[in-house]
């Protein structure tokens, strides 16, 4: 039996994409290289942001593997794909068109002469830049529809029943994290790269496996409530994995008693630990307290999309100036995060929300005209003698 209470999917996708935002609002500050760079950076914060790196996305990954269940079960898989052609395709064109390009920018404000002259080399580059997520996106839920149809067959069935009999164990989910490790330290020996492209192996099967554990979790509901009654137990392992992350990354210099591989390789092992017991105790947590979607929820879960779109470049552009400012390093970051904010959600709500095309440009199904309205407007016309 699939079930239908979805609103910790509802909670959880807005909080991670406000995380994904604070993200990028701080990037600026922790002296790691993006597209603007503050002069003084905090080492204590890029300590800090590492961490939650680790789940962000891969826990965003399984949410839309997951609601890919919920909509293949209530549509069909050609208005599956039609579904994620407008809302995906579309808003990724228009995005690589017109959003990412002042990004770049940006970055490279001292190559060009002004915005207009650079925008054509700049838009025909179709970077993705941060909406590399939406082509994931794309190429997933392609894999969706044949997977959904092989979780039905009896070869799933199998499938199924263990993952069951292994939600009855406290910790029997969390020790799926072994699968998750091999994929990754087995695929990054080969793909070393850090990429997040879709043609990279190690980023990509990474990703695939929270979107597949998505789809299948939330085919059983004894797999799904499970992970609420034993949250307790994930809690621990969340724990745990935190303390062994963080001793690794702060341990002393080991190059002297091992390769270099072989410490990649561990530190890919500690960031799978954190980002599958976080994913679990997330999930756990938002089930057995959150268990109502109010109507604010309801509209930021449907304004969240264009606002993941907009965020970065808004981002971006207010840094530029606010990082030259001459105040502290904290009086930029709380400005850069309340301005973008009212910006990003602005645009949102004015720009996008309540038209039409700007919704579908951006992902969202246009609004419906009603009955009355239709016949209001056409009394109007009758009246003008139009």
């Amino acid at each position: 039996m699939i079930i239908n209470r979805i609103s910790e999917l509802d909670w959880l996708r807005v909080g991670l994409i406000l995380a994904v935002f604070l993200h990028h609002v701080l990037m600026p500050f922790n002296g790691d290289g993006w597209h603007i760079m503050n002069s003084e950076s905090s080492k204590l914060l890029d300590d800090i942001m590492v961490y939650f790196e680790q789940f962000r996305l891969p826990a965003l990954f399984f949410i839309a593997g997951a609601g890919s269940v919920l909509l293949l079960r209530r549509i069909s898989a050609l208005q599956f794909l039609r579904e994620k052609f407008f809302r995906l395709f579309i808003p990724l064109m228009v995005g690589m068109l017109f959003i990412v390009p002042p990004q770049n920018f940006i970055e490279n404000i001292g190559d060009y002469e002004s915005y207009w002259q650079a925008f054509p080399t700049l838009a025909l580059k179709f970077d993705s830049n941060h909406l590399w997520f939406i082509e994931y996106l794309i190429v997933f839920a392609l894999f969706a529809i044949p997977l959904h149809i092989f979780l039905k067959s009896k070869p799933a069935m199998l499938i199924k029943s263990g993952l069951e009999r292994l939600s009855f164990i406290p910790s029997g989910l969390f020790f799926l994290v072994a699968v998750l490790i091999a994929i990754r330290v087995g695929l990054k020996i080969y793909f070393p790269e850090n990429d997040q492209t879709i043609g990279n192996p190690a980023s990509s099967l990474f990703y695939l496996f929270f979107f597949v554990s998505g789809m299948s979790f939330i085919q059983s509901q004894i797999v799904w409530q499970s992970i609420s009654k034993n949250r307790r137990a994930n809690m621990m392992w969340l724990i745990v994995s935190s303390l062994i992350f963080y001793g690794y990354y702060y341990s002393p210099d080991l190059s002297r008693y091992l390769s270099l591989q072989t410490r990649w390789s561990i530190w890919w092992l500690v960031c799978c630990l954190v980002a599958w017991s976080a994913l679990l105790t997330l999930i756990g947590y938002t089930q057995h307290y959150l268990k109502n979607t109010p109507e604010w929820l309801k509209l930021s879960n449907e304004l969240i999309y264009p606002f993941y779109i907009f965020h970065q470049t808004v981002i971006v552009v207010i840094g530029y100036y606010v990082i030259s400012w001459p105040i502290s390093l904290g009086y930029k970051a709380l400005i850069l995060l309340v301005s973008s904010l009212l910006v990003t959600t602005s645009i949102c709500l004015l720009a996008v929300y309540p038209f039409n095309m700007s919704r579908r440009l951006f992902g969202l199904k246009p609004e419906k005209v009603s009955v009355s309205d239709d016949m209001a407007y056409n009394k109007a016309l009758h009246r003008t003698g139009r």
